[in-house]
């Protein structure tokens, strides 16, 4: 009995002691998101706080976290305009950046019953 008594603590000691696993996003990016994802998707405010957090996990568990930086950042950039805009607008190398992200956002958005149904 004590092999297994000594197998259970040291595993569990050993299991509290690992960092997360997760691809996981910094505490401020995640809030920035889902306030901004509850802004674009109005509706009560506990029902979407639970919806859009479940986008960014979903969003999260898809993408690294650099990845998702440089996207938004794009996507972001191209919406100012003029000229300063355009350079990404008609920037061919980064279209392909611009559809992954939109793409990923209408797949978590269709998994936690964002929007439309």
């Amino acid at each position: 009995m004590i092999p297994v008594c000594r197998l259970f603590i040291t595993c569990s000691l050993f299991a509290m002691g690992l960092p997360a696993v997760a691809n996981d996003f910094p505490t401020v990016d995640r809030v920035l998101y889902v306030q901004e994802c509850i802004k674009a998707h109005p509706g009560p405010q506990f029902e979407m706080v639970n919806k859009c957090s479940c986008a960014l996990d979903r969003l999260a568990s898809e993408v690294k976290f650099d990845d998702y930086v440089n996207m938004v950042t794009v996507v972001n950039a191209i919406s100012i305009g003029g000229e300063r805009g355009s350079e990404l607008r008609d920037n061919e190398t980064v279209k392909p950046q611009i559809k992954r992200y939109r793409d990923l956002q209408a797949k978590v958005q269709k998994a936690c019953f964002i929007g439309p149904m």
